[in-house]
This record gives C-alpha cells, sequence and structure tokens, in this order.
C-alpha cells in the first residue's frame, strides 16, 4: 500500500470509496512480493500493480465488484508453470490478493496511518483476510505504544497486537494465522500484517569516491543512507547528494551512538569503505558484535589478512570475525566506484534473501528465494 498511499489517501479524504487488491500471500515465481496493492479509484484510473500485469484485468473487475457489494473476497491467481502463459500468468507463480473497498467508513484509521508513514513511524495494519463471515475485513491498526479497531474480540486483538510489534519490529510483513479468540495455534482466522516500518539503514563509513557511489546504490535500493567519516573536509553533503544524511565523527563513536540510540537493528547495512587501521579496527570491533544483517569491508587481500591479525588482537572470536564479509562484494570484476558499489549492493541481497551470487543460468530450482535473513 505504501506505493499507492498517496492516491488512495486523496481519494479517501475526498470521501471517495476505491477499490484495493493487496497481495497476502505468494508462491513460486509470483512477480510482485506481498503487500503490493493496486487501486481503482472511482473515476475507474487504475493505480499501482499486484503482478507485474499479469492478473491486473482479473483484479481490475473484482475490485470494481467489491466496491458495488460492499463485501471483500480473497482470490487466488496461479496455475502450473507449464500452462501460465495460456491464462495470462506468465511467470507461472501464484498468488493470493485480498480485494476490499475503502473508504472513510471502512478504513477510518487511514488518515493516521498516512501520517505515520510520512514521518517514518513504525505501524502495521492487520486485516482479517479469511474466516467466518463476519470478521473477514475487519482491522486492527498497530503502533509501537497503542493500536486502534477491532477484529471483533478484545482478546484476540490483544493477541495479534503482540505478533503485529514483532513482525512491525522485524520489518517483516506477512500472514497469520490464529485461533478464533487468538489461540497462536489455532488457524480459524487468517490475518495479513502489513507492516510499515521505517526503512532499513545503511550506513557507509569513510569520504570516499566509492562511498559516493555505495550511498547512490544504496538509495535506490531503498536503505535510508548515512555517510560517516571523521574528517570535515571530505564529509560534506555536497560529496554525497544520494546520502540520506552526512554525519562528521569517529566512525566507532558514531555507530556506538546510533546502537545506544536503538537506530540500529537487524535489518541495518554496515559497509567500511576507511581501509585504514586507525578508523576501520574500532569500527569493525564494534560492528562485528552487532546482530546487523551486513558487515562488509573494503582493502586488498594484505590489508584484510592484517586487518583480522589486529580483530584478532582485539579480542574477537572466530565466530564474529566470520561475519566479516572482507574484502567487500562479489566477484564481478568490478574496476569503477559505481561497478564496485554494484558488487556491494549484489552481496547485500544475496546475503539478505540466501542467494548464491552464482549466474542464474547455471543454477536450477526456484529463482525467487523466500527466507528473509
Amino acid at each position: 500500500m505504501r506505493d499507492v498511499l498517496e492516491d488512495l489517501i486523496g481519494w479517501w479524504q475526498a470521501g471517495e470509496t476505491v477499490g484495493m487488491g493487496t497481495v497476502v500471500a505468494t508462491w513460486r515465481s509470483a512477480p510482485r512480493p506481498a503487500g503490493a496493492s493496486m487501486l481503482v479509484g472511482p473515476d475507474g484510473t487504475a493505480v499501482g500493480s499486484v503482478s507485474g500485469g499479469c492478473v491486473e484485468g482479473a483484479v481490475y473487475e473484482e475490485a470494481k465488484d467489491v466496491v458495488e457489494s460492499g463485501v471483500p473476497t480473497l482470490e487466488r491467481y496461479g496455475v502450473s508453470d507449464d500452462d501460465a502463459f495460456a491464462v495470462g500468468l506468465t511467470c507461472g507463480g501464484i498468488l493470493d490478493v485480498f480485494v476490499e473497498a475503502v473508504s472513510r467508513e471502512s478504513f477510518p484509521e487511514l488518515g493516521e496511518v498516512a501520517e505515520s508513514v510520512a514521518r517514518h513511524e513504525p505501524v502495521a495494519v492487520v486485516t482479517c483476510v479469511a474466516g467466518p463471515e463476519d470478521r473477514v475485513g475487519r482491522r486492527l491498526v498497530v503502533w509501537p505504544d497503542r493500536s486502534s479497531g477491532t477484529l471483533g474480540l478484545q482478546r484476540l486483538d490483544d493477541a495479534v497486537a503482540d505478533d503485529a510489534r514483532g513482525m512491525l519490529a522485524a520489518g517483516r510483513t506477512g500472514m497469520l494465522h490464529v485461533g478464533h479468540d487468538g489461540e497462536r495455534r489455532g488457524d480459524d482466522l487468517s490475518l495479513f500484517v502489513n507492516a510499515f516500518a521505517p526503512a532499513a539503514r545503511m550506513v557507509v563509513f569513510g569520504a570516499i569516491d566509492f562511498a559516493a557511489a555505495v550511498a547512490r546504490v544504496g538509495a535506490f535500493l531503498g536503505y535510508r543512507v548515512t555517510v560517516c567519516d571523521a574528517r570535515p573536509v571530505f564529509a560534506t553533503p555536497k560529496r554525497f547528494p544520494d546520502a540520506h544524511e552526512v554525519v562528521v565523527e569517529w566512525p566507532h563513536r558514531y555507530l556506538q551512538a546510533e546502537v545506544d540510540a536503538g537506530r540500529i537493528d537487524e535489518r541495518t547495512v554496515l559497509c567500511v569503505l576507511t581501509h585504514d587501521p586507525k578508523f576501520d579496527v574500532p569500527l569493525l570491533e564494534v560492528a562485528l558484535r552487532l546482530p546487523v544483517a551486513y558487515v562488509g569491508a573494503m582493502g586488498s587481500r594484505r590489508t584484510h589478512e592484517e586487518r583480522l591479525a589486529r580483530l584478532e588482537e582485539a579480542g574477537l572470536s572466530k565466530e564474529e570475525l566470520a561475519r566479516l564479509s572482507s574484502p567487500i562484494g562479489l566477484d564481478l570484476g568490478a574496476r569503477t566506484p559505481e561497478e564496485t558499489a554494484i558488487s556491494i549492493a549484489a552481496e547485500v541481497i544475496a546475503g539478505r534473501w540466501g542467494g548464491s551470487g552464482e549466474r542464474l543460468t547455471g543454477t536450477e530450482g526456484p529463482i525467487h528465494r523466500t527466507a528473509d535473513r
């Protein structure tokens, strides 16, 4: 819904009713992830996508019907890979799409949700997409410190809010299956949790030309990018226009301060490009002991070996050192800062989704991984 939120909130504020289809579950090579949404406006305008074009026509017609009837539906689209092209689902994947009518009456909390998203405040929208007829379409909006709306029972709301907050903290969108009263072993209700967490962070240490390229690619991938360097003459916003912020501070001090402030989490990517022992050794002493998604350090093979020796002397364990991606990036034969940034981004993506980094033409099995790391 994030991609279509501006259009949705505009119609909502005008008192209009909008048909909305949202991908709530996917299997195999489905083209769009859970959370992808498509709107059908009151004037028939289509906004957004749930499948990259494969089933948009069917969802469009379903959304118009739902606006007219007021009854939400859960539709499954997908056939076998062998005959996918015959029905238009060329990817061969399977996706469940929940189609509902959105208005001020059906979703009174939408304005607050939009405000939280705009302020980069975490919020999760929990929608019942399958279950007893009187529950389907009910919604609970969850913030870290409060909630609004109801799924029908207070016990259910309390149990689901706890689970939704856990998903929100991890930045994870997906399904919950619970019992009628919120029992975690039940499956009477299927609930879709759309988590609007602040963007994951990428912190780039070292104000060098490679850092500018990494910041550009990181921002393109959706990270909130910070460039940090202790040298004020190099760490300037003008040199790093794609970074969201540029900080002048000793790298290890800045990282520890961000940890203490609770602004580093398991989705955070740390790119150490300083390749100077006085900067990167104390920084990596902090970084490699954090539960972050990725820690990579630039440098030659010789620099890497010398760095490892210093880190061992500093007391880091073999397990902690094994978390270091160094030399940073995948072997793409990169030469320029831009090519090197692509190789670093490729390694980050592979680590996140469990990719091998091999050429797809030489591999077998599913292209898309499902395990978010």
